[in-house]
């Protein structure tokens, strides 16, 4: 399985991002392969819609889950119909790391 992680930026050292849409950086880690891919934020600069921008992102890498701080109002509904789980994490000195850790247990 595909999770998406926002990121602050492009090393496991890196801490989780607590924005979906203006994240720095998505890593995403295949659960099956421990593939680890990190791609920049297209949509981080953007003036508007950079939370269902950066969902078609994501969900374009087949991705089942979102793993993030928090998430706009108008997100959790276009995950929902997308069948994309959020995990919300408060814990913004959580490394990316120890968030693919948690995903392999």
């Amino acid at each position: 399985m595909k999770v998406a992680i926002t990121s602050t930026g492009n090393t496991l050292e890196s801490l989780l991002d607590q924005r979906f849409g203006r994240c720095a950086c998505f890593v995403i880690y295949d659960t099956e392969s421990k593939a680890i891919q990190f791609i920049p934020n297209p949509n981080k600069d953007a003036e508007e819609g950079t939370g269902s921008a950066s969902v078609e992102f994501v969900a374009s890498r087949a991705v089942q889950k979102i793993v993030s701080g928090r998430f706009g109002v108008k997100i959790e509904p276009i995950l929902d119909s997308l069948k994309i789980q959020m995990i919300v994490i408060k814990e913004p000195k959580k490394k990316i790391k120890d968030i693919i850790k948690m995903l392999d247990h």
